[in-house]
Parts: C-alpha cells; structure tokens; sequence
C-alpha cells in the first residue's frame, strides 16, 4: 500500500527546504540591482537561458523598486509571509507558495512591518521552453504565464491539491541545478525537472486554458509591446502621449490603451509614473545630484510634486530615502 505521507504538503515543502539548506541565501535589495534603464537585469546564457538564485527578504534591507523584464519568473517564500505587487493587484503569498509573475506588468516585493524570508526564484526565457522551431504542445507548458483570461494572478497555495508534485518538482529541479557540472547532465535533467513543475502548474490552472491561436496573440499582444517599454526605461524622463505611444508600436489610440492595459496591467500614466520613480530612487541612492535636478532627470519638473509622489511609493521624502540609503 502506498503511503499518503509522501503526498503531504508538508513533507513536500520539507524536501524543497532540504534541498536548499546548505545553501547560501543573498540578502536582496532591488533598488540597489537595478540597471541604467530601471530594469532588473539578469544575465542569462543563450545556451541555457535558466537561473535560480536564493534571495533573504527582510524590511531592514528592503526598498521598493518596481521593475518588469522578459523573462519568465517564479516566485516562492520559504518562511512567509510574503507581499507581491504586480501591476495594480497586491499577493499575499505564505511559506511554500508559488507565484507565477507577471514579468511584463511593473513588479515588485512589499515590505512590511517584521517581513523576513528566504525566497526561491526561478527566471528563464520563454524561448528555453517554446519557441517557433518547437513541437506545436510546447505552447501548453506557458499557459500559466500568458493565458489569465480571469485577470487574477496565478498562485498555487501550498494547501492545494497539485502542490505536493509541484514542490516534488521543484525539489528535483533544486537538487539537479546546484548539483551543476558534479551531475551528469544537469542541464538536461534541470530543464525536465522545470518542464515537471511548468506541467503541473498548467494543470492545475486549467480553468485559464485557451486554444493554440489564442496563445499566441496574448503572446505577440506582449512581445509588441515590448518596444515600447524599452522606449520608456531608456527614456523615462520624455513626455509621451498616448498617440504617440501608439504610433510606435503601430497601434490605433484606442487599440493600444486596451491592450496596454492588459498587458501592463495600469494606464500608461501610471506605468511612466512607476519607472519614473524607481528611476529616482536609483539615481538618489547612486548619485549625488541634488532632489531637484533628480526630479527633472526623471520627468517631475516641479520638486514638490515629486516629493509628494515619492512619499506616496516610498513612504519616505527623497531626503529620507537618500540618508537611509547612506547608513
């Protein structure tokens, strides 16, 4: 007879917390990681386009900066609780469950008071599991990242029933990856153990399921307008209309603004709003240009304004911001 206990979420957290034990955990602060753009770069191989890295959240260390990027992410606390904000929806994730990021809306972690957690972060291109030249059912293993046709965000509690084989995954996934060249193909073996928990968690969300073709226009839907937001990291302070926004990604007014939306998950006054003041935050951190001229680098022309927006994100002046970041 089989046991049950296997199958426990616990005893499946207990093997993804095993598989990391002896490991090294980074003490994250996004703000301080962000590239010249304000985008969270991290640099993947072409090769293998796969990277898990172990973070430590905790408030003391913490400032918000809010970012999106190409690759897929996934996200999973280890102690809990934890806070995501993604677009205009909040997250509150606990020990052992796994949130499928949405990498295109701006992102980020939130603090708050006693926040303190080791979290697991797995990031990878899409292209590492489908692509053009793949078999057509590839596509099946992306669903959860692009077919949230209920417009929640996808999170796998670790009470649910497909959590147990998930956090089994996972394990497997851990064990081979930091295993790295001591295991005979680690890579090969990484990349089925991540299809593992990529089929599982499309299972498990099979209430978002949707045809090929509609698949692949949420898929273009983003990757269209990816030009535009590499427009507005490079060039953060720069005015932009929406019709001009539009022409650039060679959208009708109101086309774009629906599809902005969706995608982005706020208006594009908003969106400009958030890289603008994560670009603040970096360059009062990494510069020491006074408030003023920052606030006109990232597109405030009035000071005062942009104390009052700042305080608002951050819940501190820029003048507190910096002095903390100096300690």
């Amino acid at each position: 007879m089989r046991s049950t206990h296997r199958h426990s979420p616990a005893h499946g957290l207990d093997q993804v917390l095993a598989a990391v034990r002896r490991l090294r955990f980074e003490r994250h602060d996004i703000a301080a990681q962000l590239d010249a753009r304000g985008r969270y770069e991290v640099p993947l191989d072409e090769e293998f386009p796969l990277l898990i890295k172990l973070f430590r959240y905790t408030s003391k260390r913490h400032t918000r900066g809010a970012t999106w990027h190409d690759r897929l992410e996934l996200f999973m606390p280890l102690d809990g609780p934890a806070r995501f904000r993604m677009g205009e929806q909040e997250v509150e994730l606990q020990r052992g469950d796994l949130l499928v990021v949405d990498n295109l809306k701006l992102h980020h972690v939130v603090d708050f008071p006693g926040f303190d957690t080791r979290v697991i972060v797995i990031s990878f291109l899409p292209e590492f599991v489908y692509s053009l030249g793949s078999p057509s059912h590839d596509y099946a293993f992306l669903l959860p990242f692009y077919s949230k046709v209920e417009r929640r965000p996808h999170v796998l509690r670790a009470r649910d029933g497909a959590a147990p084989a998930v956090h089994d995954a996972l394990f497997r996934l851990l064990e081979c990856y930091f295993a790295g060249a001591t295991r005979p193909f680690h890579q090969a073996g990484a990349k089925a153990f991540l299809l593992q928990v990529l089929y599982h968690l499309a299972g498990h969300f099979r209430a978002s399921e949707v045809v090929k073709w509609e698949f692949m226009r949420q898929q273009e839907r983003s990757l269209r307008l990816k030009k535009l937001f590499d427009h507005i990291t490079a060039r953060p302070a720069e005015k932009l209309p929406v019709s001009a926004a539009a022409r650039l990604v060679g959208m009708s007014a109101p086309q774009f603004m629906k599809n902005f939306k969706q995608v982005a998950g706020m208006t594009l006054v908003a969106y400009l709003n958030h890289v603008r003041l994560a670009n603040g935050a970096r360059l009062l951190r990494e510069t020491d240009r006074s408030i003023a001229d920052i606030a006109d680098a990232s597109g405030f022309s009035d000071q005062s304004y942009f104390d009052k927006r700042f305080k608002r994100a951050f819940g501190r002046t820029p003048k507190e911001f910096r002095a903390e970041a100096l300690r």
